[in-house]
């Protein structure tokens, strides 16, 4: 086989943009406490950070926030043991307190940031579909010409989240989020119960103005459609910061 010399560089640092991230509060379901995944918060913010972006911690209501246990890399029954980078987050001196007292959105100038990405995991299925003063945060960002970034079950935002018009963001727009053959996986490996009362796959395509993709389970896989960026599931996370990461870097 002929020898191939492959180069490959990139920018060291970005043009400097703030970025706000957003995570669930705490919640339970099924009878089981829930929060965020890790790793659809951990990576893309150490991705952020790495281009030279600000990112600072959010979520609905303020105050503590959690990792979904089975996430989190330092609990004894987590299924991602080798996840590093959440384990580097939560043991910095500064990133690590940052989930202790996250400010609410009530208290976010949404003129201070460039963007606003959105973790999934547990927590969202339970809190997000009611609470429309998120719908109209999430909204006024995308309204205000800004990035708007979500993973895995933080896409279910765009299930409910209507424009100033009426219609919703989702409309006119191709993306992705949890698939149902992935609720199925977690359903099966919960012995055979039905963990959510909804499916981000069945109800998007109940709307024949927006367009959902997937690929198979756990394949990492990202859309970026204009100003709106979604990833599949954890898997998609690297993909997912790279693409609001090219966004913002086209943006003045």
């Amino acid at each position: 086989m002929e020898r191939q010399i492959i180069r490959k560089t990139k920018p060291y640092k970005h043009p400097e943009k703030k970025i706000l991230y957003l995570v669930s509060n705490p919640a339970n379901l099924k009878g089981f406490p829930v929060g965020f995944f890790a790793e659809e918060l951990t990576r893309p913010f150490f991705d952020f950070i790495q281009a030279g972006f600000q990112v600072d911690l959010a979520s609905p209501k303020g105050g503590k926030v959690e990792f979904d246990g089975f996430s989190d890399p330092a609990n004894e029954g987590t299924i991602y043991p080798n996840d590093l980078i959440t384990l580097g987050f939560s043991a910095h001196k500064e990133f690590g307190k940052l989930m202790e007292n996250t400010k609410s959105i009530s208290e976010v100038n949404l003129a201070d940031y460039d963007a606003v990405c959105v973790a999934g995991g547990g927590g969202p299925l339970v809190t997000f579909k009611e609470d429309t003063t998120l719908h109209k945060f999430i909204a006024d960002f995308y309204e205000q010409g800004k990035v708007v970034g979500m993973l895995c079950h933080g896409t279910s935002l765009l299930l409910w989240t209507k424009l100033s018009d009426g219609t919703l963001l989702a409309n006119g727009k191709t993306w992705t989020g949890y698939s149902d053959a992935e609720e199925e996986m977690n359903n099966q490996a919960a012995g055979g119960i039905k963990i959510n009362d909804y499916t981000i796959e069945t109800e998007a395509k109940k709307n024949l103005n927006t367009n959902y993709e997937a690929k198979a389970p756990l394949t990492p896989f990202a859309i970026r459609d204009g100003r709106l960026i979604t990833g599949q599931q954890q898997h998609s996370s690297a993909l997912f910061s790279e693409l609001v990461i090219e966004a913002l870097t086209e943006t003045k």
